[in-house]
């Protein structure tokens, strides 16, 4: 077995042809299969879906290998590079599964008719044997194929039941049986396919074309031939279809399609743009950032396909305990025959109560219960800018009872201003502010801090010439520094110097700590700099930023208590004086501040201990070892940031605040369903069993009452599509 953490770890999802029926016994056969092969260290397997999901070690095997490995235990890969082949493909097939339900429909009434009127008997047998061959062909299929993996599944119980009414001369009753089945399959897949419909219908927001400018001509390119700075033009009302940055022009976009946000989104030049979205006003020219297949929408598709195929860990569970569960169905079918038997009771009764109990105990509509719920949840997120990484993190979002945040870029804007450059007086009588402030931005320019972004656009505005600088530096959570000019210019916060250079090193720093307390009791974030040369060190003044909080973030907060969170934490690099302001004003009363990203992780380790799940949210970059090692690792802004949608458990690909309680309530309310789901599936087959062993039931009614359940929870499961907070 691979080192999970191991950098060689890699995962891959095949896709596969569905299968009808509605058992995963199979599936679970081809993961223990695929397990064997060297370098796998996990597989998920679901026919169901039409997915296989392989955790591998890319030093042992590769994707091909893997690809190979299915391929050689009979089983067929999709080519799903035309997505709209495919989903036709799919189409179609639910379409012949409508059919094969009514032919068994007309079958199985044709057979009844027939003997009420005391017709032909070869004309009720003929209707009789279309509704066992249309009614039966998906899950005799499903049965054949789970037997070749050595299994047994659900659509064997069916059949050898419809078969076993058949033999004790009940025809309809196996029909009926066939028909309920292909029908509550089919309703199945339809939910399963329109949770999947919910997300490709993404890929079609985004136009085939973009209308590039090549010599000042604009020209119609496929969206696959455009290359990275390409210039392309997008008029009023038109989708932009790819991710790009504004070059010219003015106007708002409507990204409800991929961030969730309801408000249009004013663009101007420099802005980031999305494929997918619609630009509602202003003719925009944007230069091309992303390949096609790179795009955030592409990306999102691609990942919630991949979250489909993450089963949740109650289906896990479900499909470990479908094998002994349907065996065990098997050997109670067997002894509600042989013990009767050999008490002396009729061989016909015997028989035909047993068949219903088979069919009264089989777990359709358990095994259906979770992946009808989590999968339409997964799709309703999607819709609303959330991504679920996969149905395990669902459940988690449900059991969440304390929530840490960061602060930059999470409660705040992020977009941080200098707001005081100051020279220290006795530093360098020829120094000024703009001086002062070219040396920071020269050092800044290597580092993507908040504060190096501030400090860098503040020199730009300023149109200052800004030095070279060589030889960067970053210490974590401290500073930085770089060789400019003569010497080196360190730039940082009062742990930086300590750590680093030592107090006594430097000249002028205890006036220049004291006037870093002045500025952090205003509520500013604020670092030193100094220059080192072979004279010494020397403070050569002081830079203060400030940030703004999110509209909303108070609301956010109320809204967190609300649900019951009791327990909401700031975690925060920046000062205990600016952090506490910042959680002051949006209602947060426990502050973690001076926080390297190590600290960030114990501290998260430390709330998991004491409150078991903890959810972190953060911005998917400096933050992604506190969003791996919490409960749930919640990443803000994952349109724009290819590193937050590689990292965390969900991924906001907008900046919207409120959907932080919204993630919560969906993972709540997709427990609630599957507990009502399961509550009916396990109430359905206790109530029938019971009443079977205490005076008796038709099979007809345990027919109802088996496929009738399975509908249930299926149609309560798609529900959640429609969820909204």
């Amino acid at each position: 077995m691979t080192d999970p953490d191991s950098p060689s770890r890699s995962t891959c999802t095949v896709r596969i042809e569905r299968r009808g029926g509605r058992g995963e016994a199979g599936a679970r056969a081809l993961e223990r299969r695929l397990r064997s092969v060297s370098g796998v260290h996990d597989v998920d397997v679901s026919f169901r879906t039409g997915s296989v999901r392989v955790t591998y070690d890319e030093e042992l095997t590769s994707e091909e290998a893997i690809r190979d490995a299915v391929r050689d235990r009979d089983v067929t890969i999709r080519n799903d590079e035309n997505a709209g082949t495919d989903e036709a493909s799919t189409r179609s097939e639910l379409g012949r599964e409508g059919a094969f339900v009514g032919l068994t429909l007309l079958g199985m009434v044709a057979g009844l008719v027939t003997g009420w009127l005391d017709g032909p008997s070869a004309l009720g047998w003929t209707g009789y044997g279309v509704a066992y061959a249309f009614g039966g062909w998906y899950g005799f299929k499903g049965a054949v194929e789970t037997l070749r993996h050595r299994a047994v599944d659900i659509d064997l119980l069916m059949i050898v039941a419809a078969l076993g009414a058949l033999s004790i001369g009940a025809p309809f009753e196996g029909a009926m049986l066939l028909f309920l089945f292909s029908l509550s399959n089919a309703l199945q897949h339809y939910a399963i396919g329109r949770s999947r419909r919910a997300i490709k219908s993404l890929i079609r927001m985004r136009p085939d074309e973009a209308q590039v400018l090549r010599d000042g001509e604009e020209i119609a390119v496929p969206i696959e031939d455009v290359a990275v700075g390409d210039l392309f033009v997008v008029r009023p009302g038109d989708r932009i279809p790819l991710d790009g940055v504004v070059t010219s022009g003015e106007g708002t976009v409507d990204q409800a399609s991929l961030t969730g946000e309801s408000v249009p989104v004013p663009k101007e030049p420099g802005d980031e743009v999305f494929g997918g979205t619609i630009n509602e006003s202003g003719s925009l020219e944007i230069t091309v950032t992303r390949r096609a297949h790179e795009s955030a929408i592409s990306r999102l598709i691609d990942m919630v396909e991949n979250a489909q195929s993450e089963k949740a860990p109650t289906q896990r569970l479900i499909d470990r305990l479908e094998q002994p569960y349907v065996l065990g169905v098997f050997t109670l079918t067997l002894a509600a025959i042989a013990v009767p038997l050999a008490l002396g009771s009729a061989f016909t009764g015997t028989f035909y109560r047993a068949m219903t109990l088979m069919v009264a105990a089989s777990p359709c509509a358990v095994v259906i219960s979770t992946p009808a719920a989590v999968l339409s949840a997964i799709a309703s997120g999607g819709r609303q800018g959330v991504l679920f990484k996969g149905g395990e993190h669902v459940e988690s979002a449900a059991a969440i009872d304390a929530v840490a945040f960061d602060k930059t870029g999470t409660l705040t804007r992020g977009d941080t201003q200098l707001t005081d450059v100051s020279v220290r007086e006795t530093a360098n009588g020829s120094l000024t502010d703009d001086g002062l402030l070219a040396l920071a931005a020269a050092v800044q320019t290597r580092s993507e801090h908040h504060l190096a972004r501030a400090t860098v656009s503040a020199a730009e505005e300023r149109s200052l010439d800004v030095p070279d600088a060589r030889r960067f530096q970053s210490v974590a959570g401290k500073g930085v520094r770089a060789d400019v000019e003569a010497g080196t210019v360190h730039i940082g916060n009062r742990s930086y110097y300590r750590t680093v250079l030592g107090d006594a090193a430097i000249e002028g720093i205890e006036p220049g700590l004291e006037r870093l307390r002045t500025l952090e009791t205003e509520g500013k974030t604020s670092v030193i700099v100094v220059r080192e040369d072979d004279a010494g060190a020397t403070v050569l003044g002081w830079l203060a930023f400030t940030d703004t909080v999110r509209p909303g973030a108070a609301e956010m907060i109320a809204d967190l208590r609300s649900l019951g969170i009791g327990h909401i934490v700031m975690l925060t690099g920046d000062n205990e004086r600016v952090a506490t302001r910042i959680a002051e004003e949006v209602g947060i009363d426990e502050v973690q501040a001076e926080l390297l990203p190590e600290e960030k992780v114990a501290t998260i380790e430390s709330l998991v201990d004491r409150h078991e799940n903890v959810a972190m949210v953060g911005d998917g970059v400096n933050d992604a070892p506190a969003l791996a090692t919490a409960t749930l690792g919640i990443a803000m802004g994952g349109a724009g940031t290819d590193v937050a949608l590689d990292t965390a458990d969900v991924v906001l690909m907008g900046d919207d605040l409120s959907k932080i309680p919204y993630v919560l309530t969906l993972g709540r309310e997709t427990r609630r369903t599957l507990t009502v789901n399961l509550a009916i599936a396990f109430g359905a087959i206790a109530v029938m069993v019971g009443t079977i062993l205490l005076r008796g039931i038709p099979l007809p009614l345990a027919v109802v009452g088996h496929e009738g359940s399975t509908v249930l929870v299926s149609l309560n499961g798609l529900r959640l599509l429609g969820y909204r907070e």
